[in-house]
């Protein structure tokens, strides 16, 4: 069933993806020796260290023109049922991929002092998270995709319930009964394409041809399921309950790579799977994603809470994301990608920092920490820049990324971009309104203000640096992602797409009934 073209074996010597995967979950395991917390911060820092320099050959070696996936792995894994190990990566995929193993490092870094109790199963989640993450984005069966996809939620339920804050089960209960709902539909969605395919690969399902209605069902019933996790609007409300309570290291994961599993999911399989029914409800995702940016940035505006503005700010730009996807033309899909990997360095930057403010003072408010920023120049320096990335300034990685977005709305219709600009506006007056009170602003104790160290320049400086690199030279992201997105693109003008939407408008009242 599998379309031999789609794959191709890895040109490294060794499972390279395998590694990724279970190489942290092994670090988990291993973890389960130690004894003293102390040695267990430096085990994981070293396994995701070594996880990271394991992926960068992947991108030395990763060939943008070949179509398909590449550093394939396949093997039967439960031949009576048609479920095989089969992992792979695409221009979509990869940059996901090194997003998460990049960022692991930090969420150890940023845990090493924060983190006092039972520090040895601390660590033992992130690594699962790390590995489970990465799970999620190379799997091609569906199976085993959904298998990672579910997973996730255990070390990310632990993380919060365990060393999150004062209504940490509050926020962890919420968090899994949000997302295992979604996952129900995910389920359905999966169960269909079987029923309708005889197979989970995915490469072979992409050569499937689906009936109207069917088409129609499974767009809807992978929409409800990724919706959850990106979240869109109105099933957002676990995310800023989650990012308030989850301990830094926690929050890092949900914004900067979690989230992306939502969106990866859109144009992995509503896009390529169901192209037909994409063009024709369409018209849904944009009205969700306006909703999100303008109600999401209205709400981070009214927040006195650090992080809730943060996790706010993150349901508005995850709507910019959203809203490239449902344009569907090759700037709102490239603006998408490159926000996705934006929002994952800048959002993540910036719950960094007020986890940093945190351990200083004890408190999440503004005025709590009002002018404290003047104290300390090196905090300010990366506050402002991952600010000023948030709210896409120029000359940062945010601002390429949002204005393909912003371009590719313009394109569809002159007034859905009007309806957009006022959420670029909100972006700046919320950073700005964080920002000039964290360095002008009065209230905060300066006894309390002490300036970052080493191991914090250490967490904080390699995000900054692709911050201001991909925001003046972007290529080296659109060339992995360009012909994955192109076909993507060419698909969804297909004339069997354009005679669906005549379709779906006579058939609609029958499919629903």
């Amino acid at each position: 069933m599998y379309h031999p073209a789609m794959l191709h074996p890895t040109t490294l010597d060794g499972p390279f993806l395998s590694l990724l995967v279970f190489l942290p979950i092994l670090g988990a395991v291993l973890l389960l020796l130690v004894r003293r917390g102390e040695t267990a911060r430096w085990l994981a820092l070293v396994v995701l260290v070594l996880t990271f320099l394991l992926s960068l050959p992947l991108y030395a070696a990763f060939r943008p023109g070949l179509p398909g996936f590449q550093f394939v792995e396949n093997h039967v894994w439960i031949e009576r049922l048609g479920l095989s190990y089969l992992l792979g990566v695409d221009g979509i995929s990869l940059p996901l991929v090194l997003l998460t193993t990049f960022l692991g490092p930090a969420t150890v870094l940023c845990s090493w002092r924060y983190i006092t109790r039972r520090v040895r199963e601390f660590m033992a989640c992130l690594l699962l998270t790390q590995g489970i993450l990465t799970g999620v984005f190379v799997a091609l069966d569906l199976v085993l995709f959904y298998f990672f996809w579910e997973a996730m939620l255990i070390p990310m339920f632990l993380l919060i319930a365990i060393w999150g804050g004062p209504r940490r089960r509050y926020a962890a209960i919420k968090f899994v009964l949000y997302t295992l709902g979604g996952s129900v539909f995910l389920l359905l969605a999966i169960v269909g394409l079987f029923i309708q395919g005889h197979t989970f690969s995915y490469p072979a399902l992409l050569g499937l041809q689906l009936a109207p209605g069917w088409e129609f069902w499974l767009f809807l019933a992978f929409l409800a399921g990724f919706a959850v996790k990106i979240p869109m609007v109105p099933v957002h409300t676990w995310l800023p309950a989650a990012h308030v309570e989850a301990p830094t290291a926690g929050s890092v994961i949900l914004a900067s790579v979690l989230l992306k599993m939502g969106t990866y999911g859109l144009l992995r399989f509503n896009l390529s799977l169901t192209p037909a029914a994409t063009i024709g409800l369409a018209p849904l995702v944009i009205v969700l994603s306006v909703a999100a940016i303008l109600y999401g940035g209205l709400l981070a505006l009214a927040q006195q809470d650090i992080k809730k503005l943060i996790a706010y700010s993150s349901v508005a730009h995850m709507g910019f994301v959203t809203l490239g996807i449902g344009v569907l033309n090759m700037q709102g899909l490239q603006g998408a990608m490159l926000q996705m990997l934006n929002h994952g360095l800048t959002t993540g930057g910036l719950f960094l920092l007020a986890g940093m403010l945190h351990e200083r003072t004890h408190s999440r408010q503004l005025a709590d920490n009002a002018g404290l920023g003047r104290l300390m120049p090196g905090f300010v320096f990366f506050l402002g820049l991952f600010s000023l990335s948030s709210l896409a300034f120029p000359g940062t990685a945010s601002f390429v990324g949002e204005f393909l977005c912003l371009s590719g709305a313009f394109t569809d219709s002159l007034r859905l971009g009007a309806w957009v600009i006022p959420g670029a506006l909100l972006a700046a007056a919320y950073m700005f309104r964080m920002l000039l009170g964290l360095t002008w602003g009065r209230g905060g104790d300066p006894a309390l203000a002490r300036d970052i160290g080493p191991r914090e320049w250490a967490v904080l400086l390699p995000l900054a640096v692709p911050v201001i690199l991909f925001g003046f030279y972007p290529a080296p992201l659109l060339r992995l992602m360009n012909p994955v997105l192109e076909t993507i693109a060419a698909r969804l003008d297909s004339q069997a797409a354009v005679e669906f939407v005549a379709f779906i408008g006579q058939a609609l009242p029958s499919i629903l009934n």
